[in-house]
């Protein structure tokens, strides 16, 4: 019985970073990703759900290397906030003359693919840095 506890308790937490880190990265753009989805922006999708990947990738490596669930959640949250800084970090850092949130919202699915591919490549990234 405490093998199921434990996956539900890990479940659960995993679906709510995921729901707070989609959250939060839904808060470092100016416009609503899921009306623009909506209206079939795929360059918006492709932002949004690389995210949602890296972030998936970072939980799993979390879970997997974690001795407990309170060290898990830590390293959750750590995830999260490398993914953001990150992002803060390529717009305004490495690209400073391109407003990439505003080439997404135009539907540039070039920037919106490559915003997708930073995201899972800085999801295993962090995810190795996990493995301790």
């Amino acid at each position: 019985m405490t093998y199921v506890m434990n996956f539900l308790f890990y479940t659960v937490l995993g679906l709510v970073l995921m729901g707070v880190g989609i959250g939060l990265f839904s808060l470092t753009t100016k416009f609503s990703e899921r009306e623009l989805i909506r209206q079939g922006n795929m360059a918006v999708a492709l932002k949004l759900w690389g995210k949602a990947l890296g972030l998936a990738i970072v939980i799993y490596a979390a879970w997997s290397n974690s001795v407990s669930l309170p060290d898990a959640l830590l390293w959750g949250v750590i995830g999260i906030i490398t993914q953001i800084l990150v992002y803060f970090a390529l717009e305004y850092i490495f690209t400073p003359k391109t407003n990439l949130a505003k080439k997404v919202e135009e539907g540039n699915l070039a920037v919106g693919f490559s915003l997708f591919a930073i995201s899972i490549i800085v999801g295993l990234i962090v995810a190795g840095s996990m493995s301790y």
